[in-house]
């Protein structure tokens, strides 16, 4: 397994962070309508640069399905291009999620979910990994109802893995990693407290009540061989007191990685 974190910016600057700290893998997500400050040569070049490699790259929030059913076309193209940045940049994974609309049936959304993920997966044409992360934030391809028809139908989509979504979603983290982890492609290192069932705070991973050790042994028992991603997240742990969240993050997962 490879340790990285979420870059705070995506120039050279953030990817000097990363150096920084001592880790050698970074993800860039790209949530901004326009992608267009996306500077790849700059960006391989700094990648090259810090002896960084870029992991993965997401894209979240964002409305792909309109109402209708049809592809928001701006959107596909905006991915279509984040995946050729991917292939530049020899980057394996590549991160989406669909967002549900309710004027069509369950039938009509998945049936679009299913058409627009593969348009990606076609475009990608093996190049690079596409997964849909299981966060709620618009998007409903982030549990096991989904996981099932949607993976269960287009076998070479993998999941972007989260405990503290399938936490502060009601459901059992260790029993999505044991049955769904042989196809998570990426895996996010984000810490949470959540006290019957209300979400109290996400600290620094390690500082909270996921059970980092008993998951990364069910990962080791799928061969999961991906990135493992830092998320910085939490409304308290910040300014000085995050930079050392972060820090015991690092530390504390290169302790149960036997990094040295």
């Amino acid at each position: 397994m490879k340790l990285g974190i979420i870059s705070p910016t995506h120039d050279e600057a953030g990817i000097k962070k990363i150096k920084d700290l001592e880790l050698d893998f970074a993800e860039f997500d790209v949530n901004e309508d326009d992608i267009s400050y996306l500077k790849t040569d700059e960006i391989k070049r700094a990648l090259s640069k810090y002896g960084v490699t870029l992991g993965a790259v997401g894209r979240w929030g964002r409305n792909r399905i309109e109402s209708d059913g049809s592809f928001n076309k701006k959107e596909q193209e905006d991915e279509f291009s984040l995946i050729d940045f991917c292939k530049t940049l020899k980057c394996p994974v590549y991160i989406t999620g669909i967002n549900y609309i309710d004027t069509l049936s369950y039938y009509g959304n998945i049936t679009a979910a299913i058409k627009y993920i593969e348009s990606l997966i076609d475009y990608s044409a093996g190049g690079v990994k596409i997964c849909t992360y299981n966060c709620s934030w618009n998007n409903y391809i982030d549990k096991p109802l989904e996981w099932d028809i949607v993976q269960g139908h287009i076998k070479e989509l993998g999941i972007k893995f989260d405990p503290s979504h399938t936490i502060n979603g009601g459901r059992d983290y260790m029993y999505e990693a044991v049955n769904y982890g042989g196809n998570f492609d990426h895996v996010h290192l984000k810490g949470t407290i959540n006290l019957n069932g209300r979400h109290i705070d996400d600290p620094p991973a390690g500082l909270d009540t996921i059970n980092w050790g008993g998951l990364l042994s069910v990962l080791h028992y799928h061969n999961y061989s991906g990135m493992l991603s830092i998320e910085p997240h939490s409304q308290t742990w910040q300014g000085e007191l995050g930079e050392k969240g972060v820090k015991y993050t690092i530390e504390y997962f290169k302790k149960l990685l036997f990094i040295n």
